[in-house]
């Protein structure tokens, strides 16, 4: 009996998820890190399942050169806004990506950007670097922590991670928004509110929503203007969630106190970029998941997606 032919859209992947797949599979694997839409279409025909790594676009025109044999899609990433999920599942294909297994690392870069942001990590390093240290009292003071309100704008797992890992921190309130009310949120002992009482009360405001046509540039001047003065704003989500042009002013306004982000848009930003000459900007180039663990966990996990659904199983992660 022949053995089901897969797709590895990149050679850049941990080689657990990729052992795994080969004690089962045909594994095809293009041969770059970046492979680019030319040589994933071309490879595509003819394979029963295909392995995403990178946002490739998996929409009709992919589907349709994919052809018949297409069974199961899976990305090694919990965002997936690059699928057109809709289209996916109506041709049948089961559809899978890997939540739950990057909220962990994803959560501490929201505590080490919220810190950093707060106490003015990048500001501080730039002075140090142009020889303008001071040691008068008033200097360089941040934000606390401790008896703060912190908003969560997405109280999924990364949401509920990251409130997990700042309670700690002596937090005197935890506010979150969503479409409901949760009951992970009343066991984290947050309180639901809109977004506007979340924005307006928030001292940190930490967005963990994916993307999609809701949240779509939600961040803009508006809203930033309902912020406080002294709010830090910390994106772990995707970067168009935000209006870089409304942030880059709410910054240099100081409209709001500093902003922590992972995801930026574009991205990744040009080095010549507004947002990086900003002092009360703490920037990682979409660093969320990238750990040994957690990276070998995404591409094991992406890797039973697809055993299970060319198995007839129901996927770990589906969507």
């Amino acid at each position: 009996m022949t053995k089901p032919r897969v797709l590895v859209t990149s050679n850049d992947i941990p080689s657990a998820g990729i052992e795994l797949l080969q004690t089962r599979c045909d594994v095809t694997i293009i041969q770059t890190k970046k492979s680019t839409r030319e040589e994933v279409l071309q490879a595509l025909p003819g394979h029963d399942a295909v392995f995403i790594t990178g946002h490739h676009n998996v929409n009709t025109e992919f589907l349709n050169i994919a052809g018949p044999s297409l069974k199961v899609v899976s990305t090694m990433s919990a965002g997936y806004d690059h699928l057109d999920v809709p289209e996916i599942k109506r041709r049948g294909i089961k559809v899978g990506h890997t939540p739950q297994v990057l909220s962990a690392a994803v959560a501490e870069i929201a505590v080490m950007l919220t810190l950093c942001a707060a106490r003015r990590a990048h500001e501080g390093r730039l002075k140090l670097e142009e020889g303008k240290t001071e040691s008068t009292l008033n200097w360089l003071l941040g934000q606390d922590l401790r008896g703060s309100t912190v908003g969560i704008v997405g109280l999924g797992n990364i949401g509920q991670a990251t409130v997990k890992r700042l309670i700690g921190f002596e937090i005197g309130t935890f506010l979150y928004t969503g479409h409901s009310r949760k009951k992970a949120g009343d066991d984290l002992g947050a309180k639901f509110v809109s977004l506007d009482q979340l924005l307006a009360e928030s001292d940190f405001v930490i967005v963990a929503v994916p993307l999609t046509n809701e949240t779509s540039g939600l961040f803009n001047d508006t809203m930033f203007g309902k912020m406080k003065k002294n709010a830090v704003f910390v994106n772990v989500g995707r970067g168009k969630v935000v209006d870089t042009n409304a942030l880059v002013k709410a910054l240099k306004n100081r409209t709001i106190f500093a902003a922590g982000l992972d995801v930026t848009d574009p991205e990744p930003l040009p080095p010549d970029h507004e947002l990086l000459k900003l002092p009360n900007a703490v920037i990682l180039p979409h660093l969320g998941s990238a750990t040994i663990k957690t990276r070998n966990d995404m591409s094991i996990a992406a890797a039973l997606n697809i055993l299970n659904g060319l198995e007839g199983k129901p996927l770990v992660y589906e969507l």
